[in-house]
Parts: structure tokens; C-alpha cells; sequence
């Protein structure tokens, strides 16, 4: 299932980085700030087409809908595939975006893949066994301490905006420095790399850090919700770390009100 996965997300990335300089037809979803392209929804489709050929019996979720399956029944197989994370870098020509590829079996997250069309760079894990860039093993960072780390977060498209610029404000003033580059599975995927010792997020969506997750465990990390409760598919506000700074972030988090279950 691996190298199905890796050939999907790769073809996907082949028309991604063929469409990275080219006029994208854009579209809203939920509001204003929360975009797509015909080229997310294109590359969801080869995606989709490459797994329904191989395993017709499976189910499958992308971001942007192209099939009619969904979270009430994640018996058995299941993808969960987000076409272009990072979206709205790649509507700017900003190079930071990924084709994330998850897959469940009976609610457990056994496969992920995430590819980067711009750099070529591919990570990929299976439950057990793991997790690889571009085939060479990769291992989470061994800093110690958020006062030693360079960190990463975002800002979501929604209401947990002002309250993310006010953890990223309080939590920059104590790591070494930190980053907001816009793709969640990147970013988890450079947690399991060891680039960032750790990474938050509020507002989340499945598709956006399932392949991500696994990447992050696999390389020897933790990933859990912001209140250190253990990562499942339902978590929408998520820390992934190293593991030895785990507790001290969700720590500050807890005591600068800003886990996103505030506003809940």
C-alpha cells in the first residue's frame, strides 16, 4: 500500500509543480481566507483514481470532496488525502506546500506520505516500521528545551486566529526562534526530520495532519491534542513535538489560555 500511496502523491506532485507558475482559477470555501484551486481539485482526482484502481473496496475522504465517503464510518480501509496543503502559498507562488496522503484501518493511523513537489522531498511512515525521507531513515530533534528550539505554528482560517498570534507572540519570546511557513503537513513532517523540535496548531482538520501524525510518532516524537490528550482523527487542535519538550509547550499553552478549547 506504500508504493501506491508514494505513486499517487508523486503523479499528484507532477501536475502541481507543472501548474506552480501558471494562472490558478481560485475560489472560496468557508470564507475569504479559506481557498482552493482547480489544480487542488485535479490532483484530488488523480489521487482518488490512482487508489480506487488498486484497492476499489476502500474508502476515501479528500479535502475537497471528490468522493462521497465520510468520517461516520471509518471501519476498515479508509485514505485521507488533503491535494494541496498549503494552499494558499501555492495560489502565491510561495514554495511551501505538500500532497498529504493518510490511511486509516479501524480508526487507527497505519500509513502517511507526504510529498513536497517543489523540493522533491518525500516522507513516508507505516505504523511500526519507521519513517523515511526520500528512503533514508529520519529521527525528531534531541533539544531538550523550547529555550534551545526552533518552533512552528500557523495561523488557521478561522476563529482561532487572534488566539494563535497570541500564543505564537508569548511562545516566540521564549524558543530560539520560530517559524509560520503554511502547511501543516510540512511542518509536522519537519517535527519527524528534526528541523523543528515542535509544532501547534488550533482549528484543524483530519486531513491536514493524519500523515503528518504518523510521520512525527514513527521518527520517535509525541503527538497529542493541546491538552496532552493522546492524538486520534477527531483532535482539531494539535501539538507535535520532539517529545522532551512535549510537556512545557502544552505547559504554556495551558497557562496562556491558548489551547483553542477556550473558544470552543
Amino acid at each position: 500500500m506504500l508504493e501506491i500511496a508514494i505513486l499517487a502523491a508523486q503523479e499528484a506532485g507532477k501536475l502541481i509543480k507543472s501548474k506552480a507558475n501558471s494562472e490558478k482559477n481560485v475560489a472560496t470555501k468557508s470564507s475569504n481566507v479559506d481557498l482552493v484551486t482547480d489544480v487542488d481539485q485535479q490532483a484530488e482526482k488523480i489521487i482518488c483514481e490512482i487508489i480506487q484502481k488498486k484497492y476499489p473496496q476502500h474508502k476515501i475522504i479528500g479535502e475537497e470532496g471528490s468522493t462521497n465517503d465520510s468520517f461516520n464510518d471509518t471501519r476498515g480501509y479508509l485514505w485521507i488525502i488533503d491535494p494541496i496543503d498549503g494552499t494558499t502559498n501555492f495560489i502565491h507562488g510561495v514554495p511551501f506546500y505538500a500532497v498529504s496522503i493518510g490511511l486509516v484501518y479501524n480508526n487507527d493511523v497505519v500509513l502517511g506520505v507526504v510529498y513536497d513537489p517543489s523540493s522533491e522531498e518525500l516522507f513516508s511512515a507505516q505504523k511500526g516500521q519507521g519513517a523515511f525521507l526520500n528512503g533514508e531513515p529520519i529521527k525528531v530533534s534531541e533539544e531538550k528545551t523550547i529555550a534551545e528550539s526552533l518552533m512552528s505554528s500557523d495561523f488557521p482560517n478561522n476563529k482561532y486566529r487572534k488566539l494563535t498570534a497570541k500564543s505564537i507572540e508569548n511562545i516566540s519570546t521564549k524558543c530560539r526562534n520560530l517559524r509560520a511557513p503554511g502547511s501543516t503537513a510540512l511542518q509536522m513532517a519537519y517535527v519527524a526530520a528534526g528541523r523543528y523540535s515542535g509544532y501547534w496548531e488550533l482549528g484543524l482538520k483530519a486531513w491536514d495532519m493524519v500523515a503528518g501524525a504518523l510521520l512525527v510518532q514513527e521518527a520517535g516524537g509525541r503527538v497529542s491534542d493541546t491538552l496532552n490528550n493522546s492524538y486520534s482523527l477527531d483532535v482539531s487542535h494539535v501539538v507535535a513535538t520532539n517529545g522532551f519538550i512535549h510537556e512545557e509547550l502544552i505547559g504554556i499553552l495551558k497557562s496562556n489560555q491558548t489551547t483553542g478549547f477556550e473558544v470552543e
